[in-house]
């Protein structure tokens, strides 16, 4: 694979692939979510409570069930393992993922409630996607996924071609050990490990000994390269010339050959430096603009270049 090659955003594109082949299990949160977005306001104006009516609604979410929403248009199987409560929400959450087509792997536990986020983006006129603002329950119930859940579900990892999992789960010490678990499966059976590096400030909430492990495990990383760069200590690459600048230290984090999937450009999106220790892929653009709605991109591209890496295996 080199610079003639089509990139992702191209071949086979963020809008699902025209013959959809592999099988994909992803592990992460699911949760409850409420979005709305504000189009006339900034965060930095208010000064008093205000009533706003704008574009509002709920949906079943979370970094698994988000990631899954887009990968169905590549993958022939997708499977979903997560944590979830014991509530009114639980029968919704399983019935969007069979509307999906999606194999529901969920562990319930019993008599807690399920995760809800609230995201708000200010929208005002002018240049630029807004402000996000990110609301999550902080014990939600899939901080507690464990090894031995995971391990219930190993014979699920072992048989798909890629395991998809995020930096959430790290967040607590319970999920964080289930990763490593599913981690090791996937790689003693062969199947490709991808980890993507969220939350963007995992750094400011983890320190390097707690992550560094995680990517050690993955075959391939997605990550803002300012994410990566300040967890690794260096300073935040400015242009496609200083992301060459990042590249030893990430060799230097990572043992083995994981392949980076670096996004890059004025909000961390635009493109992507893919590169392998010791050899320049390729680099691209991502097809994100101004006119692209940013919420679930970074989903759609994953699902793209995951299809397009399994596919160069």
């Amino acid at each position: 694979m080199d610079a003639r090659d089509p990139s992702p955003a191209r071949s086979p594109g963020l809008d699902g692939a025209p013959r959809r082949r592999f099988s994909l299990f992803v592990m992460g949160e699911v949760r409850i979510e409420a979005r709305a977005s504000l189009p006339d306001v900034r965060f930095g104006e208010l000064t008093a409570d205000r009533l706003s009516y704008a574009p509002a609604r709920a949906l079943v979410a979370g970094t698994a069930v988000n990631l899954a929403r887009c990968a169905v248009g590549y993958f022939r199987k997708v499977s979903v393992l997560g944590k979830v409560g014991d509530d009114a929400f639980t029968p919704v959450i399983r019935r969007e993922l069979r509307r999906l087509g999606v194999r529901d792997r969920l562990r319930v536990e019993e008599g807690a409630p399920n995760g809800v986020t609230v995201m708000v983006r200010d929208r005002p006129d002018g240049e630029g996607p807004g402000v996000r603002l990110l609301v999550a329950a902080e014990d939600a119930p899939g901080r507690r996924l464990t090894e031995s859940e995971v391990r219930a579900a190993s014979a699920g990892i072992r048989r798909a071609d890629a395991l998809f999992v995020d930096g959430y789960a790290l967040l607590s010490p319970v999920s964080r050990a289930a990763l490593r678990a599913a981690a090791r499966v996937a790689r003693e059976a062969g199947t490709l490990v991808a980890f993507d590096l969220v939350p963007h400030d995992i750094d400011g909430r983890l320190p390097a000994a707690d992550v560094l492990p995680a990517l050690s495990l993955a075959d391939v990383v997605f990550t803002e390269a300012p994410t990566v760069a300040r967890l690794l200590g260096v300073a935040p690459p400015t242009g496609s010339g200083g992301m060459r600048d990042l590249l030893p230290a990430l060799d230097r984090a990572a043992p083995g050959r994981p392949l980076w999937l670096l996004r890059f450009g004025a909000t961390s999106l635009e493109y992507v430096l893919a590169y392998q220790r010791e050899r320049l892929l390729l680099e691209y653009p991502s097809g994100y603009g101004a006119e692209v709605e940013r919420a679930g991109f970074g989903d759609r591209l994953a699902s793209s270049e995951l299809y397009w890496w399994l596919s160069r295996r």
